[in-house]
């Protein structure tokens, strides 16, 4: 993945929020590092580039993790460095079993900094094995990424994780947008916050959210047991 994916990563899940259609995922090359050529050789002028283009390629894969939309992501073969990063921010984590998994930067020597180091710790609930994997920078199975808790289920081939994934998000679909949308808002909120300001952000958004259709449709199509349809966002 090139150094910039900033430039179309951020505006597609942003669009993910209003659009139904397809976004097909694109590497694009960008030559911003070129550019911290051009500021000479200043540290501290070439400092605040680097700094800006590490704020835009956080921001960036941060994305996924505020689109409003779950996100499903599928791991295969080698998962390394910045695919630790994305897969930390998504909401739900496939793999296939011939996955190997690293927190790589250490051994190319540098810290992570897109995201890996602030939200795996948290994912696994595990400091101490977090701490391992970055400081190591060791490889994990995809049995072991499923025992400490990174990845949900592991598939025998792309091909099974794939047609699970699509399943899953079928499921999600299914339900009401607002309360899959809201479940989504809580659950982010809640990792960063405590669980008695958790419990108030609940109260404002359901002093909201209670209010909406959906709840009265869902619960007459459970009682008839029939296919509820609502509204899109």
């Amino acid at each position: 993945m090139s150094p910039t994916p900033y430039t179309d990563l951020k505006p597609q899940f942003f669009r993910l929020q209003w659009l139904d259609e397809h976004v097909d995922g694109r590497v694009l090359r960008d030559p911003v590092l070129i550019e911290a050529n051009e500021k000479g050789t200043d540290v501290a002028r070439r400092a605040f580039l680097f700094r800006d283009v590490i704020d835009r390629f956080q921001a960036a894969i941060t994305s996924l993790e505020k689109c409003e939309r779950p996100v499903i992501a599928v791991s295969h073969s080698h998962c390394i460095g910045l695919a630790i990063d994305i897969l930390s921010t998504v909401d739900i984590r496939y793999t296939v079993q011939d996955a190997r998994f690293s927190i790589r930067e250490a051994a190319i020597g540098l810290a992570a900094d897109i995201g890996t180091l602030q939200r795996f710790p948290k994912v696994v609930g595990n400091d101490s094995l977090a701490r391992e994997l970055a400081l190591t920078a060791r490889d994990f199975s995809a049995e072991e990424a499923r025992e400490i808790g990174f990845v949900s289920r592991v598939f025998p081939t792309l091909d099974a994780a794939l047609e699970g994934a699509v399943a899953t998000a079928r499921r999600m679909a299914s339900l009401s947008p607002v309360a899959v949308v809201g479940t989504k808002m809580a659950l982010v909120h809640g990792r960063d916050h405590s669980v008695e300001e958790g419990l108030r952000f609940m109260q404002y958004m359901n002093a909201a959210l209670l209010q909406s259709d959906d709840l009265t449709k869902a619960i007459g199509a459970a009682m008839s047991k029939s296919t509820p349809s609502f509204a899109k966002l």
